[in-house]
């Protein structure tokens, strides 16, 4: 296994596009991010931008999120939310010539929040259709998704590693996997000693909790459940995604330990 850090949540001292040299500076050969954009489909200008701050700090991108709606007004994914599908489409299109820049493979798809007075059942067969047309998508480059249960946010109906299975289920394909973020998962009460031994796993990420910090900070064994992991045969990615006590650039001191 191999960390990646997420630069939408780590390095934020600095603007944005300053990040992946501070996380190459740091030891980190890989990043992920959110996404990156304040709209689906931003102009070509700000896509070279930033393409061009990953190249230059010589990182690989390991994980993309697609366009996720206002996350500040506390939208978390446009899956599962019909009447925006061209826009998430046109966000899918773009998200892949990042990628294909950068060698990034592997998407996070969030699910999006319920919506009063609409049947949260048309809500997970809309989620469905639009998770299997992504994945056709992202498969024409090798891609694939990885579906990732949150905490602490109202309405997100994945909560845990059973409720993402749920739906790998009914989806029924194999280039759809869980992305398994320790910190959300324990802070909702899974059983991570179980987790790790899933088969299904495509993105890992971690933070301690609670408090959502540095490794250490916390009562989460870490390093026991990434070596768990290991042992299971998970290769990928561990995305390092905590908010730091401290400066981002000092918090890292776990990871000789882990």
């Amino acid at each position: 296994m191999d960390y990646d850090v997420n630069l939408s949540i780590l390095f934020t001292e600095l603007p944005l596009l300053d990040r992946p040299a501070a996380a190459r500076a740091a030891g980190f050969d890989a990043a992920e991010f959110w996404w990156p954009f304040d709209v689906a489909v931003p102009p070509d200008a700000e896509v070279d931008r930033f393409v061009r701050a990953v190249e230059d700090a010589g990182l690989r991108l390991a994980l993309l999120n697609f366009y996720g709606g206002d996350l500040a007004a506390g939208e978390r994914g446009l899956v599962s939310t019909p009447g925006r599908e061209t826009e998430l489409a046109d966000n899918v299109d773009v998200a892949i010539g990042i990628a294909e820049r950068l060698g990034c493979r592997t998407f996070n798809p969030l699910y999006g929040l319920r919506i009063d007075g609409l049947d949260p059942a048309r809500q997970d067969e809309h989620a469905l259709s639009t998770l299997d047309a992504m994945a056709s998508k992202v498969a024409r480059i090798g891609g694939r998704l990885a579906l990732e249960p949150l905490s602490a946010v109202e309405r997100y109906p994945l909560l845990t590693s059973a409720d993402a299975l749920r739906v790998l289920d009914k989806l029924g394909r194999d280039d759809v996997l869980l992305l398994a973020d320790l910190y959300h998962l324990a802070v909702n009460g899974d059983d991570l000693d179980e987790v790790v031994k899933l088969d299904r796993i495509g993105h890992v990420q971690i933070a301690d909790a609670p408090g959502r910090h540095q490794p250490g900070t916390g009562s989460l064994d870490i390093a026991g459940h990434l070596r768990k992991l290991s042992e299971a045969g998970y290769d990928g990615y561990v995305g390092v995604e905590y908010h730091p006590i401290g400066h981002s650039a000092d918090s890292f001191g776990w990871m000789g330990a882990a």
